[in-house]
């Protein structure tokens, strides 16, 4: 039976619940009572059931359409403002030992490269991403005990924690593994990691086990049930994600949205970010394959009702998707981009060789993160290099609250501004210094806390003297 504060996989993501909820919706496409009503308990910013946001989903009505459209944008700026986050993956490794249908990494492709970074290969990619701008990373690995055990994932942290180089830094660090034990996650939280990051790929038990036909994977409870240990294990900043393509999206849709009120039911938090990456081509693997994947219209319906339906909840895009959609989809929701990403093992200090190919997927927006910090500017964002919350035990509950209540970003902006400063004296080009020198004049109006602007004010001169690392 559907039970959102079970421990058991298939109870909080509970098929028959998901049937009911697609026919729900199905039924309802075009109530406009219902819809109405939907829309108007969306506006209160408190979120929405998966049964809820599935009609949202499925209606076919345009002017309520439109209202979906312009509700989460609206959300997204009263809980985010104009910031958008920037990260980049670091694959360590890409030895795996699972079977997955739809990664290159899979265990019987045996004409990608097989790579690991050494400690030193590792320190020179980090500085090679400081020495770009970032100052937060995903860390990514292909499951494989012998090759990437646990301990070597804990080197690696320690060793990016480690580098210092000119005025760069690595200040959080996201760590996307596999499923693990509960033991393991004890061991990553005190290595200070930011957030643990585990794709589901599909909530579709069927879809899953024969998505995942060998390896440790192919255990759907065991990866289901994934983030009940990591915050067990004292980890309370999780992120979820599915794989569209693999699957019906709207089965998806409802299964990612349960899996958010499970852990709000059982744990009072929900999850710190979503993910939304589609199937894209890589080593090995043609999307073309997987008969579920959806267009650009449908994809930004998707991330516009996962907006209004866990408005708390940071949504990333990578550089999976092009530039014009992921324009389109930081006005709908998204407030976490990748920029100048490498998919490969290694890539960041120099370039990978041609037939040494080691990539997870094809990067469709290959613009340099100067490049994007300008675009974003451009189009009237605040790229942000903060990792304050993380760093001040903002994590968990305690961020949720805040943002529940639309006070962090009485942090988060004034943060944005002091961090996009320090990327703008160490790292841009001049052409982009000059705008962002401007955005930040601009944008210095809009604090509302008077003794908070002339604190900022103060930081930013510091800056240009040289200072680094102030935080609210």
């Amino acid at each position: 039976m559907y039970d959102p504060k079970s421990l058991k996989a298939e109870e909080f993501i509970n098929h028959e619940e998901i049937l009911e909820t697609l026919a729900y919706a199905e039924k309802n496409k075009s109530n406009v009572e219902l819809i109405d009503k939907i829309i108007a308990k969306a506006k209160k910013r408190k979120g929405l059931t998966h049964r809820e946001a599935a009609v949202l989903l499925d209606c076919d009505i345009k002017e309520k359409n439109d209202e979906i459209f312009a509700l989460a944008e609206q959300i997204k700026k009263d809980f985010y403002g104009n910031r958008i986050v920037m990260f980049a993956p670091l694959y360590l490794s890409n030895y795996c030992i699972n079977g997955c249908v739809y990664c290159p990494y899979h265990l019987k492709n045996k004409h990608i490269a097989r790579k690991k970074l050494t400690q030193e290969e590792i320190k020179r990619e980090v500085i090679a991403l400081q020495d770009m701008g970032h100052k937060r990373l995903a860390l990514e690995t292909g499951e494989d005990p012998q090759n990437n055990p646990i301990e070597y994932v804990l080197e690696s942290i320690k060793t990016i924690y480690g580098i210092k180089h000119k005025n760069g830094a690595i200040r959080r660090v996201n760590v996307n593994i596999a499923a693990t034990t509960v033991e393991n996650y004890r061991k990553l939280k005190e290595a200070g990691i930011g957030t643990y990051i585990l794709f589901q790929e599909t909530y579709h038990k069927g879809s899953y086990e024969k998505l995942h036909p060998t390896g440790p994977k192919h255990n759907y409870a065991y990866h289901t049930e994934a983030m009940d240990r990591a915050m067990e294990g004292g980890i309370d900043d999780v992120g979820l994600g599915v794989l569209f393509g693999l699957e019906l999206y709207r089965y998806e849709f409802a299964g990612l949205l349960m899996h958010a009120e499970h852990l709000e039911a059982v744990h009072g938090v929900g999850p710190h970010t979503i993910s939304v990456p589609r199937v894209k081509k890589a080593d090995d693997i043609d999307p073309s394959t997987f008969d579920n994947g959806i267009d650009d219209n449908t994809f930004a319906k998707i991330v516009a009702c996962i907006r209004i339906s866990v408005p708390y909840t940071g949504m990333i895009i990578s550089t999976r998707e092009n530039a014009k959609c992921r324009e389109r989809l930081l006005h709908l929701g998204i407030s976490q981009i990748s920029g100048g990403s490498k998919t490969s093992v290694g890539g960041y200090a120099e370039p990978e060789p041609e037939d040494e190919c080691s990539e997870q997927f094809d990067v469709s927006d290959s613009r340099t993160l100067d490049q994007v910090v300008a675009w974003l500017m451009e189009k009237g964002y605040i790229p942000s290099f903060c990792t304050a919350c993380y760093r001040e035990g903002r994590t968990g509950d305690r961020f949720m609250s805040l943002c529940k209540a639309g006070q962090i970003q009485n942090c988060c902006h004034p943060n944005a501004l002091m961090t996009l400063k320090e990327y703008l004296e160490d790292y841009a080009s001049p052409e982009t210094r000059k705008l962002g020198d401007a955005l930040i004049i601009k944008e210095l109006d809009n604090i509302p806390n008077e003794k908070v602007r002339q604190i900022v004010q103060e930081r930013l001169g510091k800056i240009e003297a040289g200072e680094r690392d102030f935080r609210f």
